[in-house]
């Protein structure tokens, strides 16, 4: 839909009842974020808060909460969006066939971002950052954060909206050591379009200006988080997806303004000037810690008339930067295959954090003639992925070669475990890339930034059947308290307190001498884990605790395991240590609390009475 502002499209959902209104007052210290957790768990509508403790603005959040509610919103533009999408990833398709997407090509033109005269609506009034809705969502976060923000910056080198970069990158508010209305924190890593435009202008010796956009046209917060084709700018998307050009002018002091936002914050950032920000809690669902982190001169907070703060509670998946994801894949989902030769699918997995986990489908064409298949073109396209965008953070790639199973899905993450599980020669199907880079918000690798990855590349037929259960009499030694069946295949063993490495390898030692003569062929993996029951309760906590708490390098074991031409690998089950280390960052524990008061909405008369 051709929305023109953000209040038109809550105006829309009401009327069709994706809506709900909390009228009376709410607390955004952990409050309005418990509320938004509940109803997204539920599947509820978006949330309008009314009354927000210590600030005139209403708020509305969990507007991409479904996938379904995100295609209402652009039921008008979603299908030639995903044409243009496919356009600039394939340009040849529209030189073969220019009539077919001669209306698509006009939908692109149409959608340049337009500039407009400064009496645009945001020029309303002025406000302070203090006086925005201070929204905190869980209990440990360093302050009130910018959830859904918009970030917008230009190219030192080629200045203007075409060249710009539009990021959905955290703000955070208050707290630590920010000076309160003067500054706040930017958390970016240098990777990203932002930081590549810092870097320019801190060649320069210039400032950085940022204009941070908040609300406004949903397609604009779905534009900043769009992994876009080079040559499609977030701005030009934007138009395109909302069916309303990205209008914008700049203001006395130079900073490019969203006309048809709800806030806009501008401020500069100056050559490798740093402030601690966090902690905060993040999607891998644990905390990411305090770091320095580029600082920002606030200059003004603009605001339009009834504006709407727009946010998001970001935590262990799924959430609704889940659905994000999804409307993304929607969008997107074709292109990166035609990337990457001989790859068909790939899925950052959400139930593990999105990062540390992807799964792949590629070709395995080489050497026909042999008479055992085995990988050797999926391994070329595993270097390929971890050398593309985002998904260069992941620390598991499990790739499995499509003629083995042309109906495997990546998106069903037990049936794609069991491929994996079923067909895996542990003594050759691993690969480590040790002391590298990883996500930033992961902290299982052995720094800031460090840790490790491993690809697990299977090719041909099944080598064994996975137990369901694990055969009358076995026993682990006294070390290990119990086990249980995560999946087939797949043994949950919980295992004591973790303390230390050379402790690790005490306890793994017993391990290895109390199953080395034990054909366990039905077992391919073993998980040590704090908490058995928990981590073999359903398949999502199986991912989520074995792949987010564990560095391959580190934790990585094998029964019968041996190093050959400094290749690793193992004759007995592969062990995982998914224990909580002393480096981890803490999980996100919700307050009881305030879980109380959003119960207390639930009962019948209340707001979200039949919601949640």
């Amino acid at each position: 839909m051709g929305y023109s502002s953000l209040q038109s499209c809550i105006t829309d959902l009401e009327k069709n009842g994706h809506l709900v209104r909390i009228k009376q007052q709410v607390d955004p210290y952990l409050e309005m974020a418990a509320i938004h957790l509940r109803v997204f768990e539920h599947e509820g509508p978006a949330i309008l808060f009314e009354n927000v403790k210590g600030s005139k603005f209403p708020a509305v959040s969990n507007l991409f909460g479904t996938l379904d509610r995100s295609k209402f919103i652009f039921r008008d533009t979603l299908d030639k969006v995903k044409t243009l999408v496919d356009i600039k990833t394939d340009p040849m398709q529209a030189i073969k066939h220019p009539f077919r997407y001669m209306d698509t090509a006009l939908t692109a033109l149409s959608a340049l971002p337009m500039k407009v005269g400064k009496g645009a609506s945001i020029s309303y009034g002025k406000t302070q950052i203090s006086e925005l809705p201070q929204i905190v969502n869980w209990p440990m976060d360093g302050g009130p954060f910018v959830t859904m923000p918009q970030v917008y910056t230009e190219d030192a080198d080629k200045p203007g909206v075409m060249n710009a970069n539009l990021g959905m990158y955290r703000i955070q508010l208050a707290g630590n050591d920010y000076i309160l209305n003067q500054e706040v924190g930017l958390h970016y890593q240098l990777h990203r379009g932002i930081g590549v435009h810092q870097t320019k202008a801190n060649v320069k010796g210039q400032p950085l200006k940022v204009s941070i956009f908040v609300g406004g046209p949903p397609s604009h917060p779905v534009a900043a988080v769009m992994p876009l084709p080079e040559g499609l700018s977030e701005l030009t998307f934007a138009g395109a997806l909302g069916n309303r050009r990205f209008r914008y002018f700049y203001d006395a002091e130079g900073f490019c303004i969203s006309a048809d936002a709800d806030f806009v914050i501008t401020g500069t950032v100056m050559p490798h000037e740093n402030k601690p920000e966090g902690p905060f809690g993040d999607h891998l669902g644990y905390y990411s810690l305090t770091h320095p982190f580029p600082l920002m001169k606030v200059h003004n907070v603009y605001h339009k008339k009834n504006a709407i703060w727009s946010f998001t509670v970001v935590g262990r998946p799924p959430q609704e930067d889940t659905s994000f994801g999804a409307l993304i894949h929607e969008i997107t989902g074709s292109a990166l295959p035609q990337e990457i030769p001989g790859l068909h699918a790939v899925n950052a997995v959400d139930a593990a954090g999105v990062h540390p986990l992807l799964f792949a489908i590629g070709s395995e064409r080489y050497t026909p003639y042999l008479n055992e298949r085995k990988p050797q073109e999926i391994l070329t396209i595993a270097n390929h992925i971890f050398g593309k965008n985002q998904l260069s953070l992941a620390k598991y790639l499990f790739i499995a070669a499509q003629e083995d199973n042309p109906a495997l899905n990546v998106n069903d993450i037990e049936g794609f475990l069991r491929h994996i599980l079923q067909r895996v020669d542990l003594t050759r199907d691993l690969h480590f890339h040790t002391r590298t880079t990883i996500d930033t918000l992961d902290y299982s690798g052995s720094g800031l930034n460090s840790g490790s990855k491993v690809a697990v590349a299977v090719a041909g037929e099944v080598k064994r059947k996975l137990w369901q259960e694990m055969p009358p009499g076995f026993e682990l030694p006294n070390v290990f308290s119990g086990y249980k069946m995560a999946m087939p295949g797949v043994l949950a063993v919980q295992a004591p307190k973790y303390i230390s490495e050379q402790e690790t390898e005490q306890q793994i030692e017993i391990l290895n001498n109390a199953l080395k003569n034990i054909t366990m062929i039905g077992v391919p993996l073993m998980v040590l884990c704090d908490d058995a029951v928990f981590t073999a309760e359903n398949i999502n906590n199986l991912v989520w605790v074995t792949f987010t708490r564990s560095n391959p390098s580190h934790d990585i074991h094998g029964i019968n395991s041996f190093v050959e031409h400094k290749h690793w690998g193992c004759q007995g089950p592969l062990i995982i240590d998914a224990r909580i280390k002393p480096h981890h960052a803490p999980e996100l524990i919700k307050d009881p609390q305030v879980e109380k008061r959003v119960d207390a909405l639930g009962v019948k008369g209340e707001a979200l009475y039949g919601i949640i």
